[in-house]
């Protein structure tokens, strides 16, 4: 019996997680804390340094390459920082706003998120974990699809949306598996330099908020 397309891809990326996160620790293993530090000087030139800007990101777990070198400068430049928030299966992330060394709090999934008297706000720039990514500019995420739900609802509201993929260099592979929902990034960054799928506009002016 022939399997379907879907059954296909998704076997396809269960295939493939496993891979990658064997790749993702042994690039991790390798002075990490300078890996990140590289990161973070070439996402800066991404980054809009406008006061006010919303930059979310994530606490770092197991071994994603961590952004608080990037976050802690860019909070010194005046942006706010949010980490995302799961509220449940099959919802978008909601953001609550955090600044570097502020106490977070354990969530599901292992993942450490801040307070739920926080504000919540609305990204302005979405900083994306992964276990791979292709040069197309689509990631592998641990299968739940909701950075993919989410960026699609913050693209609707925001044409100028940037959202940027962190990772070693060492988790790009030739093609991630993807299907319609898959939401695609503006580009990933890694120690080595950024993929850039498209062309990233050199000045992006940041529209109102509009509610998602």
């Amino acid at each position: 019996m022939s399997t379907t397309p879907q059954f296909d891809v998704t076997a396809e990326k269960a295939a493939l997680r496993s891979a990658a996160a064997v790749r993702r620790a042994e690039a991790h293993g390798e002075d990490a804390a300078g890996k990140a530090a590289r990161l973070a000087r070439h996402a800066l030139a991404l980054v809009p340094a406008d006061d006010g800007i919303v930059v979310s990101a994530y606490a770092a777990m197991r071994d994603e390459i961590d952004p608080l070198p990037l976050l802690a400068e860019l909070a010194g430049r005046g942006c706010r920082i949010a980490l995302p928030v799961v509220t449940g299966a099959g919802q978008p992330l909601v953001f609550r706003a955090w600044a570097p060394g502020a106490p977070l709090v354990p969530a599901p999934f292992g993942t450490r998120v801040p307070p739920e008297t926080a504000e919540v706000l609305v990204p302005d720039v979405v900083l994306v974990p992964m276990l791979a990514f292709d040069r197309r500019g689509y990631r592998l995420g641990y299968g739940g699809g909701f950075y993919d739900r989410t960026l699609t609802g913050l693209r609707e509201a925001n044409e100028f949306l940037l959202a940027l993929g962190l990772a070693y260099a060492e988790q790009e592979v030739p093609r991630v598996p993807n299907e319609d929902h898959d939401a695609p990034l503006d580009a990933i960054v890694t120690p080595d330099g950024v993929v850039r799928p498209g062309l990233i506009p050199p000045t992006r002016v940041v529209p109102p908020k509009v509610p998602i």
